[in-house]
């Protein structure tokens, strides 16, 4: 992520207004993410959400699967302001950081979504991950920002020049490579969201129907990265 001189950025988005609708136009996505995550019981759980935007992965995730803590880490100011504002009486916390040294050892599970794309150095926030996770934890990395995805060649000039952010041109082999060196033991399968992708005309990321539909069913990956015992 381009960061200022404190580290962080004030949201996501450029347009307050898009920053704003991402949370809802995701939580399909993240419904579709925990029905594929294996651990269904997380009634004890310590959870982290790394790149947690406005927090509402964590508030849709303790909904469906009540967890005893969760984390989530942000480097958009406004955007963790909100999380904190929206959380209500959940066990949650969010921080301003993008670094997780004060984690150590402390996460059953993690995630991220849509964010790895983002990370200038992959293999320093694979170990960072791995450090932060109990051992046996998991990490569940989604992301469809990568060089075999049909669509990056327009995303990766269309995201910089919108966002707050700066994007990292990588292979799922960079990214499958990055978890590997850190010490995880790496799977991944294709996200496959099965449900209705909505259409609402022509867009810089979706220029037809069928590109909407390839991108959540088919470019869309998801990695299981488990520490080691």
């Amino acid at each position: 992520m381009a960061a200022d001189d404190t580290g962080t950025i004030p949201t996501w988005h450029r347009d307050r207004t898009r920053e704003n609708a991402m949370g809802p136009a995701h939580a399909p996505v993240w419904r579709h993410l925990v029905d594929l995550v294996p651990e269904k019981d997380l009634t004890h759980a310590e959870v982290l959400d790394f790149g947690c935007n406005q927090g509402g992965f964590l508030r849709l995730l303790h909904a469906i699967r009540p967890f005893r803590f969760g984390l989530g880490v942000d480097i958009a100011a406004e955007s963790v302001a909100r999380a904190e504002a929206l959380k209500g009486d959940l066990p949650l916390a969010y921080d301003l950081v993008s670094g997780l040294g004060a984690h150590a050892g402390r996460f059953d599970v993690a995630f991220s979504h849509e964010v790895i794309y983002l990370v200038p150095d992959i293999d320093a926030h694979a170990r960072a991950v791995l450090a932060a996770l109990r051992p046996g934890g998991v990490y569940y990395a989604v992301t469809g920002c990568h060089t075999g995805n049909r669509l990056w060649p327009h995303w990766r000039q269309h995201i910089p020049a919108t966002t707050n952010v700066e994007t990292q041109d990588r292979s799922l082999d960079d990214y499958a490579e990055a978890f590997r060196r850190a010490g995880f033991s790496v799977a991944m399968r294709r996200f496959g969201f099965d449900g209705f992708a909505p259409y609402d005309g022509p867009s810089p990321y979706y220029p037809t129907a069928e590109d909407r539909m390839y991108y959540y069913a088919e470019a869309k990956t998801l990695f299981r990265l488990v520490r080691g015992d």
